[in-house]
């Protein structure tokens, strides 16, 4: 009896170890997953039923057009693009020949012929300079000063000498081009770029600014916040184009493309600051009062504390500004100056090439997805990486 009840009190003891059963079929693998997120209900059902017919009857014939039967380029050296072009007229695919034909024209719009080089270099460090700008162990006041150093070294090697307001001291060895002959891409990142990063400190103060207790700097930042605002971004370019030189005294002037990116600077950073405002406003109040209750000057509080968490809370709605101002340049070709789309529709100009426009919009559309797409993805990760001490799981 005893040995009985010794045994119905130990503890019970495998001998060998139980393999874990493998979860049910129906809840794991691709067909689940099809399951679960595309026929979970009979609406979710109807939408993918009707986006496959879509897809179906779409993407195939898009590809055809697009990637098998186009013509890619002469078929011999010697082709002349009039042949091309009858070649491109006869074929039931894309003429991506156009592309090859205007690439210059594109890329680098009208600046001078054997000078590519220079805005190749000056896009690579643009580009450079900002995808080191998505490094952490690069941020920092170097990063500030290296924008600056890059900036005008960019602006300096297209234009030939190094521009210091009224002066401008000639750089050995180049030639000096007018700004009126920049034009695509380069132009494009050039404008999008510099606007962005020089928006973005005016945005901050703007947006301090409006949360002033002082009435007359709230009155000042809540003034052009909604001025700016109020109105498209043309008319802000054609303010800067054609009616600032007439409060000028005779004899002033500034570049008009210097006056295209000064009101490009002044338009972002006015939608900049309200998206940064809406950060600040979504901070707790007991934040801003832990920073007064540790003694911390008004500069430090916002530097340390408050700054960080409403850029944090305000990322996607400050790249998605990013984006917008980055395809919101293509405007520019209303005051004369020819980005990437308006490059491209100066090569459509060419009248044997012009009945090609879809072409040449699909290659420029590609290209602006590519930069889009990369500030979208790397806005995401940085997203989650700031957000990994409070993200829900």
């Amino acid at each position: 009896m005893a040995s009985t009840t010794r045994a119905l009190t130990e503890p019970f003891v495998a001998t060998q170890e139980i393999p874990a059963a493998p979860p049910p079929g129906s809840t794991t693998g691709p067909i689940a997953w099809v399951r679960q997120n595309l026929f979970n209900s009979w609406f979710n059902a109807i939408l993918t039923l009707l986006i496959a017919y879509l897809a179906i009857r779409l993407v195939p014939p898009f590809v055809q057009w697009a990637l098998i039967d186009p013509v890619w380029g002469p078929s011999t050296p010697d082709e002349s693009p009039a042949d091309v072009v009858a070649a491109c007229r006869a074929a039931t695919g894309a003429c991506w020949a156009f592309v090859e034909e205007k690439y210059r024209l594109i890329f680098f719009g009208l600046y001078p012929y054997g000078e590519e080089w220079r805005p190749i270099i000056a896009m690579a460090m643009l580009i450079g300079l900002a995808i080191a700008s998505t490094m952490r162990r690069f941020w920092g006041k170097r990063l500030i000063v290296a924008w600056v150093v890059v900036i005008i070294a960019a602006i300096s090697l297209m234009y030939g000498a190094v521009p210091l307001g009224f002066l401008d001291i000639p750089i050995p060895g180049l030639t000096l081009v007018e700004t009126r002959n920049w034009g695509g891409l380069p132009l494009t990142l050039g404008l999008s770029m510099i606007g962005m990063a020089l928006a973005f400190p005016l945005s901050v103060l703007l947006a301090l600014g409006r949360r002033s207790h002082m009435p007359a700097i709230r009155t000042l930042c809540v003034s052009y916040i909604e001025l700016v605002r109020g109105v498209p971004l043309i008319t802000v370019l054609f303010m800067a184009s054609v009616m600032f030189p007439l409060f000028l005294p005779e004899g002033w002037n500034f570049n008009y493309l210097l006056r295209a990116q000064v009101a490009i600077i002044l338009f972002t950073a006015a939608y900049l600051a309200e998206v940064i405002r809406g950060g600040l406003q979504a901070i707790p109040k007991g934040q801003f009062e832990a920073a007064d209750s540790l003694g911390l000057s008004y500069g430090q509080k916002q530097r340390m504390i408050i700054l960080p968490q409403a850029l944090r809370i305000s990322i996607p709605a400050l790249v998605n500004t990013f984006i917008g101002a980055f395809m919101d340049t293509t405007l520019v070709i209303m005051v004369g100056l020819f980005d990437l789309l308006g490059a491209a529709r100066l090569g459509l100009s060419d009248p044997i090439w012009g009945p090609f426009y879809k072409e040449a919009y699909l290659f420029v559309a590609l290209l602006f997805f590519v930069f889009c797409f990369a500030m979208s993805r790397y806005s995401q990760r940085l997203e989650t990486y700031l957000s990994r001490g409070t993200r829900r799981r």
